[in-house]
């Protein structure tokens, strides 16, 4: 998106919430800030959230060289069509004209998901908006199509983060502690619940990434608090500086269950090393996923514990980064230094 890459158009589009705009990648308009762009697999999601095309690069109009994206896209749309109906592979790929097994490799390659995945999250997306609507649980998962409240619990602390009453509130009633310091890349922010690490950004300014914590959770209680987080941030520090290879810090993170594979296989990339998007991809057991193991890198809230700039191009192009492709390089010229020494 930042390098307008016309390759990726029709492979996702961004939605910028200031103007209830959706985009393609490679849309000429100015770039908005992070903490105000949501990304979605298709069209039809963007305009499900209540998200409407932009006039100048028509985002639904988009017409991707890769067949499954139209596929995807087409199944995407009959699922959206019927949000309580059962996902059934065998009944959409005869709508879609295809078989199942390929309607799954198409919905895995492009989405990184299955189709009764897709639905799963368009149900939970759905949920969070009535939710922030209501303010009440019980109606809020019955209007999203949840047929008891247990479905909705037994998830909640994976895909939210915190209890749906609490997220429907903005994160009322969490405690957030965080710091902002210098370092080697800038400026970095820890912010934390009593669970463990929740967010860890990096930028030029501290004030910009207080912002963006702010917008992540907009009505928990935020404060500073260098005290607490002071032995965390050492660790973080440290480990920019080459000094402390290993990152073994508790995370309290949102994920979606193919997020949560990513980030892990993620961590498990050695010190100094890097892995291609598709390398990544076939960790998770999914090959082809390889758009998909991007969205997740940049999805991302905790950067250096979860290791994403260590996953790179085929070619060893360095590609995206959430926080600056300079600041990338820099961090895997320390580690390829640090390891050197370490050896």
């Amino acid at each position: 998106m930042l390098a307008r890459d016309r390759r990726y158009d029709g492979a996702f589009v961004y939605a910028v919430r200031s103007t209830g705009i959706y985009c393609r990648p490679s849309c000429a308009s100015r770039k908005p800030r992070r903490d105000r762009v949501t990304f979605f697999p298709v069209p039809e999601a963007a305009e499900h959230a209540g998200f409407r095309p932009c006039r100048r690069c028509r985002p639904s109009a988009a017409n991707p060289a890769d067949p499954r994206v139209a596929l995807v896209r087409e199944v995407c749309r009959a699922i959206d069509a019927q949000p309580d109906a059962p996902a059934r592979l065998a009944a959409l790929s005869e709508r879609a004209g295809t078989t199942p097994h390929r309607l799954l490799r198409a919905f895995r390659a492009v989405l990184g998901l299955s189709p009764r995945q897709y639905r799963d999250e368009r149900r939970l997306d759905r949920f969070k908006i009535q939710l922030k609507r209501r303010k009440q649980v019980s109606p809020a998962l019955y209007e999203a199509g949840y047929g008891s409240t247990s479905r909705v619990y037994e998830r909640a602390h994976a895909q939210l983060g915190m209890t749906p009453a609490t997220y429907g509130r903005g994160g009322a009633g969490t405690r957030i502690a965080f710091a902002v310091v210098p370092c080697a890349l800038g400026r970095l922010l820890v912010a934390a619940t009593a669970r463990g690490i929740c967010r860890i950004s990096l930028g030029d300014d501290a004030d910009a990434l207080e912002r963006g914590l702010a917008a992540e959770f907009p009505a928990a209680t935020i404060a500073r608090d260098d005290d607490t987080l002071r032995h965390w941030v050492a660790e973080i520090t440290a480990h920019l500086d080459g000094r402390q290879p290993t990152l073994e810090l508790p995370l309290d993170v949102r994920a979606t269950a193919f997020q949560r594979r990513v980030w892990e296989a993620l961590r498990k990339i050695p010190y100094g090393s890097t892995r291609s998007y598709s390398e990544v991809a076939r960790a998770v057991g999914n090959a082809k996923a390889t758009r998909a193991v991007a969205r997740a890198c940049a999805a991302n809230p905790v950067a250096i514990v979860v290791p994403c700039h260590r996953v790179v191009r085929e070619d060893g192009d360095l590609g995206g980064y959430r926080w600056g492709v300079q600041r990338k390089g820099a961090l895997l010229k320390q580690e390829a230094v640090g390891r050197t020494g370490n050896n």
